[in-house]
């Protein structure tokens, strides 16, 4: 599948799988903004989701490294967005925070088919043998 992306910066980096099979695109930082305990980095690449599909921005796992935490844990980039994928993260709050620099690789880029889905009101669902089961219903 063929997605469209542009260079809103001269720096941007092309974004890549690091290796074959990947699912993930790396994208990385060439701006770096501190808001207080908030960090945001600008990767300078906008792109064009296909109608049907989601961009999803995941953590790398090599935010093991740092003392930092995506803020919305899982960013979604609507098909109908068009402006640069920023990354925002807070600093955790340790003495000394190490995050991110520019030109690190910083997030990963997957895109996914999604169904449109209809809602429709019902008076009562379908049972199940979870029911209204939540949180820890399922054992340890």
């Amino acid at each position: 599948m063929k997605v469209n992306f542009t260079k809103l910066n001269n720096n941007a980096v092309v974004p890549q799988y690091a290796k074959p099979g990947d699912a993930g695109l790396d994208l990385v930082a060439i701006s770096k903004v501190e808001h207080g305990d908030l960090i945001e980095y600008g990767t300078g690449i906008a792109v064009e989701i296909p109608e049907g599909f989601v961009g999803l921005l995941f953590p790398r796992s090599s935010i093991k490294n740092y003392e930092i935490s995506l803020t919305n844990h899982v960013g979604v980039i609507d098909s109908g967005y068009r402006g640069e994928i920023k990354a925002f993260f807070r600093k955790q709050k340790t003495p000394i925070c190490k995050h991110y620099e520019v030109l690190d690789k910083i997030v990963q880029l997957v895109v996914i088919p999604y169904p449109q889905i209809e809602l429709q009101e019902v008076s009562e669902l379908s049972s199940t043998e979870r029911g209204t089961g939540g949180f820890g219903s399922t054992g340890k």
